[in-house]
This record gives structure tokens, C-alpha cells and sequence, in this order.
């Protein structure tokens, strides 16, 4: 079956921002879960996923790496928890 166009699997270059990431993710997946897909469209889809689940994984550590040192206290030290793990903040 046929598929929108923006559905398939894309030759084009990859999302730029965490939020075009994920949302091509939500995408593939709602294609792939509708069984529409060919099985070499599925392959090309699963493949363009997974770059763009280790795309996200990158910008999600990056970003807690940002805040890790956002959290630094005026002195300069990481604020520690009481495990000794660097503090954090959950993105919004």
C-alpha cells in the first residue's frame, strides 16, 4: 500500500533538533505499527530509526551535561547528592 510521503523512509538528511528528531521517530513508528509498510520499507524505516534513537540518546546526555554544570555551585565544586552522583534537574 501507499504511503504519504512523508511517511516513507527519507533520503534526506536527519533532523536537526531533538523535538524533529523525535518527532520523525513518532512517525516511522506509527507507520511501522499500521502494517502497511512493505517489508523493504519497513527495513529502510528500522534502520532510519535507529540512527535517530542514538541521535536523540546523544542529545539528551549532551543536555544533562549542560546541566550538570549548571549546577555547579558558586565555588566552583559539582553539587553532589547523598550517593555522590552529580546533581541534576529533569527537563521540562
Amino acid at each position: 500500500m501507499n504511503q504519504p510521503e512523508n511517511m516513507k523512509a527519507s533520503n534526506t538528511p536527519a533532523p536537526n533538533s531533538f523535538e524533529q528528531t523525535f518527532a520523525r521517530l513518532e512517525a516511522i513508528l506509527e507507520t511501522l505499527n499500521s502494517g502497511h509498510a512493505s517489508l523493504e520499507e519497513a527495513l529502510k524505516l528500522y534502520e532510519e530509526a535507529d540512527k535517530l534513537i542514538i541521535q536523540c540518546s546523544k542529545k539528551l546526555q549532551d543536555a544533562e551535561r549542560k546541566i550538570e554544570v549548571l549546577m555547579k555551585g558558586r565555588q566552583g565544586e559539582l553539587q553532589l547528592s547523598d550517593s555522590q552522583k552529580p546533581l541534576t534537574q529533569e527537563m521540562q
